[in-house]
């Protein structure tokens, strides 16, 4: 018994200045100004790789075989891409004003324990989508041994009999998995340097394919000059999926944006920089690569929406000149799949299996985790159709869509932007954040709610055996808005009507939302969890010494 206790406690994850215990350790809790590295340029290099990639690259491709027309694709992606923005920067104030991450802040929307059913869904996203973008990285290092050793299928005999997967393409995506896991070890707040070589190396790669593809093509292909493939009035339902398809594909980043907002060196770093760029460079990358579908169709005899499936095409038809090229461009989308995937999956996970587990796992080790089980995930079948791709995408709003209405609407309208940080690491009837025994019972309710009236579509677009009206159809081409509208507005009527009275009265104190995210800030980075001591200055009137952020 003695020896079991000494290697569980040997497991336990070292302290590093903090207290670890079921609630609480040193990555979960709010940031110290010490580790607040994160600069306007910091935001802005982090949604140029989340937004230029080759992901994001496929999005307006992939509207266009839904039936649009290219200019319908794009003013979808535009207004998916406007509308993501707000709910991005929305939902990153927690983390901006209280330096808190996603995990900890749902701890006040869903009670203690009940926070834990959205960390698992943010978990289960994180593998999904680290094996989707290590499966698109893997493709990336295929275009490289290939530019090596042309006819990479002919040197690598297929012993693989799979939807979308060869032996030589499952070796490139093991290769990908393998040369990432040195990158999972960095800490957030020293992510700088990796981000700047990240956006230099995929701007430069799309501004040179983009040259590239306009000045030797032959004209543009049916991708651009062909008519809607939609005739009737239902074109502009089509929009609208489209319009929620974009948002879809960047829920879960919008789920849990304060995990990177709360390393920021002021709020206002957190603002502008995702306001500068996660609409902007989303919008270029999906319109370059319908300039490059097209500006490449007529030559290679079809629409190529895979950029990798491109990169392969130009080096078959070329000659060593060409396979250089393919080889730096393959390596370039590589180090653009690691900028999306390490900070975008694999430390997400890493940050709600820290929370989850506080005791014996720090994002390190959570990281870690997540990469070692999205093996289990077959993308190669979520990625072997741009429909399937699109549907992937979509999908995801039926869930988070309310989950994200409840975060909103609890910090703005519940608790009014006040938040009783100590409470959130306090894991009995002493918070006010316990509500009835550790969860919120309005929150289940309101997301319910919320997801309701997208499931019938939804099963339908899963299981196309099963048909439901036109009604439920269109209500599933809007889930998200529908989801995250009907969601907000339960929630907030439920609080309303059956008030959390702790809740309550600690929102109804004469201090200012101001005022309480400054005592939090000073607590915090001065002394770290001391719930019986307060540092708000008693002439609270002095506002000059309140962040000028705030």
């Amino acid at each position: 018994m003695t020896k079991i206790k000494t290697i569980i406690k040997k497991l336990e994850v070292p302290e590093e200045g903090t207290v670890s215990d079921r609630w609480i350790n040193n990555d979960i809790k709010p940031i110290e100004e010490g580790r607040r590295t994160w600069t306007f340029w910091t935001f802005h290099n982090l949604w140029v790789l989340t937004n230029t990639n080759i992901s994001s690259y496929m999005t307006g491709s992939s509207l266009i075989a839904l039936g649009l027309t290219w200019w319908q694709a794009i003013i979808a992606i535009i207004v998916g891409a406007i509308l993501s923005t707000v709910f991005i920067v929305l939902n990153s104030m927690p983390g901006a004003f209280y330096h808190l991450g996603f995990p900890i802040a749902n701890r006040y929307v869903w009670g203690m324990y009940g926070s834990s059913f959205v960390i698992y869904n943010r978990i289960l996203l994180s593998l999904v989508w680290y094996a989707v973008q290590s499966w698109i990285g893997g493709q990336c290092v295929y275009v490289c041994l290939e530019a090596i050793w042309p006819n990479l299928e002919d040197r690598i005999p297929n012993h693989i009999h799979a939807t979308g997967l060869t032996s030589a393409t499952f070796l490139s995506y093991v290769i990908f998995c393998l040369i990432s896991l040195p990158l999972i070890w960095i800490r957030p707040h020293k992510l700088k340097v990796f981000l700047y070589v990240g956006v230099a190396s995929i701007l430069v790669f799309e501004v040179v394919l983009l040259i590239w593809a306009l000045a030797t093509m032959d004209g543009f292909g049916s991708t651009i000059s062909s008519k809607p493939a939609i005739q009737d009035t239902s074109v502009g339902w089509m929009v609208l999926y489209g319009i929620i398809s974009a948002i879809g594909g960047i829920a879960a980043g919008i789920l849990n944006q304060s995990d990177y907002a709360r390393f920021a060196k002021r709020p206002r770093d957190a603002i502008w920089g995702q306001i500068a760029s996660a609409a902007t460079y989303s919008i270029i990358s999906s319109v370059i690569g319908i300039l490059v579908t097209a500006a490449t169709q007529q030559r290679y005899g079809e629409a190529l929406w895979s950029l990798p499936d491109l990169l392969v095409a130009m080096m078959r038809a070329g000659h060593s000149r060409s396979r250089a090229a393919g080889f730096f461009a393959g390596a370039a989308l590589v180090i653009s799949q690691w900028g999306i995937n390490i900070p975008g999956n694999a430390l997400s996970g890493g940050f709600d299996l820290a929370a989850t587990f506080p005791t014996f796992i720090n994002i390190r080790r959570g990281a870690y985790i997540t990469a070692l089980l999205s093996m289990v995930v077959n993308p190669w079948q979520l990625l072997a159709s741009a429909s399937t791709f699109l549907a992937v995408l979509s999908s995801y709003g039926v869930f988070l869509g309310p989950m994200i209405g409840l975060m909103i609407s609890s910090y703005y309208i519940v608790n009014k932007r006040k938040i009783k940080v100590d409470d959130l690491f306090r894991g009995n009837r002493e918070s006010v954040y316990w509500y009835t025994w550790g969860i919120n019972w309005r929150a289940p309710i309101a997301w319910a709610l919320g997801v309701f009236p997208s499931m019938p579509g939804f099963i339908s677009n899963v299981n196309s055996s099963i048909t439901v009206s036109i009604g439920w159809t269109r209500l599933y081409y809007i889930s998200f808005l529908v989801g995250f509208s009907i969601s907000a507005v339960t929630f907030v009527a439920l609080h309303h009507f059956f008030p959390a009275q702790a809740v309550r009265e600690f929102v109804a104190r004469p201090e200012t939302a101001k005022e309480t995210m400054l005592d939090a800030q000073t607590r915090w980075d001065n002394e770290g969890f001391v719930p019986t001591q307060s540092v708000l200055p008693k002439d609270v009137q002095d506002i000059e010494t309140l962040p000028k952020d705030i």
